[in-house]
């Protein structure tokens, strides 16, 4: 790939942006491969969790708004038509990362606006640096504040009011305010973002596979549950199909003998 570096230790991926001398923003290239990236995560299930980082002083500036950025390979908004094709090409990352079987970390670092931002809202953890400042810039260039999915991300995460002063204002929100109302799990000095994820990871690594993936399904699901039904049935179902596996089985003999699991997701 030409703007993502990829990493994998056992059942961990790591991404990482890798456009730092532009701040790491998005132009047609790494677009497409971010797409093309978490929507091929579905046939990877040896691929258990995702870490979703960046290098140099950003995560993701945004959409390349440089000349450049923005025409590479007929990127550009000549009428409607061609308009719809690239925001929907960009907004397809965002489906993907949700659609995906596999939890998504992202490790923010510095500046993290617009579609960067909406990265690390599509993911299911957020871990920020102290460094992390991150905004809805689409309203400060002329648009709409309502992009990438923040308009349904945001009020599901910070409840309507603080989603539409960031909506409506562009805006920034620093690191500590944001774990202060619950946007991202924890702070951590710059130095220690990219290990700050490991106990969660290490703990995720300890589950029955399909059972990971499947608790990622139910989250997702149940984020719109038009009812407390619909969300029990769900999970009901989950955990009758679980508890048929043989990793369920291999789950209650490593508890009784005190030790880690032998995954085989079967």
């Amino acid at each position: 790939m030409k703007t993502l570096e990829l990493e994998r230790d056992g059942g961990v991926e790591r991404v990482t942006l890798d456009r730092p001398d532009k701040l790491n923003a998005l132009n047609r290239t790494m677009v497409d491969e971010l797409r093309d990236y978490f929507r091929g995560l579905s046939d990877r299930p040896e691929v258990r969790v995702v870490v979703l980082q960046a290098n140099g002083r950003a995560f993701c500036a945004g959409l390349d708004l440089a000349p450049e950025g923005r025409e590479e390979k007929g990127v550009g908004t000549n009428g409607p038509h061609q308009g719809l094709a690239w925001q929907r090409r960009i907004a397809e990352i965002y489906m993907a990362m949700r659609y995906c079987p596999q939890p998504i970390i992202s490790l923010v670092n510095g500046a993290a606006c617009g579609g960067g931002f909406s990265l690390a809202l599509a993911s299911d953890i957020r871990i920020a640096s102290e460094s992390a400042r991150m905004n809805c810039a689409y309203i400060r260039i002329g648009l709409g504040g309502c992009d990438m999915a923040s308009s349904y991300f945001l009020p599901r995460l910070v409840g309507a009011s603080l989603a539409s002063e960031l909506i409506l204002t562009g805006k920034f929100i620093d690191a500590q305010r944001a774990h202060a109302l619950g946007l991202v799990s924890k702070v951590v000095p710059d130095a220690e973002l990219r290990s700050a994820a490991d106990e969660d990871i290490d703990l995720m690594l300890t589950t029955n596979p399909l059972g990971l993936r499947m608790s990622k399904e139910a989250m997702r699901m149940n984020f719109d549950a038009p009812s407390l039904e619909h969300a029990i049935a769900l999970e009901d179902r989950q955990q009758i199909l679980l508890s048929q596996t043989e990793d369920a089985k291999e789950a209650g003999r490593a508890f009784f003998e005190k030790r880690r699991p032998n995954w085989k997701d079967a």
